[in-house]
């Protein structure tokens, strides 16, 4: 589960982007703050995973709440990190810059739909699981260093290393029929692939925005992920 930290100085606009993260499977809305003592005050308290940031607060812009909140982490004995998502009206091409290099994931420009919010949120619970991923690894290939940094062009079609065509073509044919969504083993058993190799390009396919990527629960071990075809 993705904590969640919404700070905008609107009281409503703070309540809407609360209840848009709410109505997403893995994230939870721990707490809301209109300024940047109170944001920096309960990162500090509710350790988020995430923030949802403002640029334009009453007592401090959001840059400097973010440059706050990453100086934090450098204290931290326990290694907390938070990621920061800026939603702001703030169109000033400098900020943007200072934003991007004060470590925010994204940057999404008011007045904006919800399907591009969680269009964020789902990119935020992708990059996690990679990282967790990877964790477990130990080390990184290019490729998913590339997919982490967004070097590829979001939704590129060209395949990675190892990846066939027809392999290809013969997933996205499986998910599209399903639209409920399958997991790998179900993939790999209606496509009569192994399961590794349809795991792999069904991460492709959620890695370039064209397949979403949800996660069951069960009773015991960890949870299982499903895919869904969405262009």
């Amino acid at each position: 589960m993705t904590k969640v930290l919404v700070v905008d100085d609107d009281f409503m606009v703070a309540k809407l982007h609360s209840r848009c993260v709410s109505a997403m499977d893995g994230f939870t809305v721990v707490g809301v703050a209109h300024n940047g003592a109170d944001a920096l005050r309960a990162a500090r308290l509710l350790r988020p995973d995430l923030v949802l940031l403002d640029v334009y607060l009453p007592d401090m812009d959001g840059i400097t709440v973010l440059r706050e909140l990453r100086a934090a982490e450098q204290r931290d004995e326990a290694g907390h990190t938070v990621d920061a998502l800026f939603i702001t009206a703030a169109r000033d091409a400098a900020v943007i810059r200072a934003a991007l290099r004060a470590g925010a994931l994204h940057y999404l420009i008011k007045p904006f739909n919800q399907a591009a919010l969680q269009e964020q949120l789902r990119h935020v619970a992708s990059l996690r699981t990679r990282f967790h991923e990877l964790a477990e690894l130990g080390e990184a290939r290019q490729e998913d260093v590339d997919q982490i940094f967004g070097t590829r062009p979001p939704g590129s079609r060209e395949l990675p290393k190892g990846l066939a065509a027809h392999t290809a073509e013969l997933v996205e044919r499986t998910l599209r029929e399903e639209p409920a969504g399958l997991s790998a083993t179900e993939c790999a058993k209606a496509g009569s692939l192994s399961r590794v190799s349809a795991r792999r390009y069904l991460e492709f396919f959620a890695d370039t925005g064209r397949a979403e990527v949800t996660l069951r629960y069960g009773g015991t071990g960890r949870p299982e992920r499903r895919y869904r075809w969405v262009g």
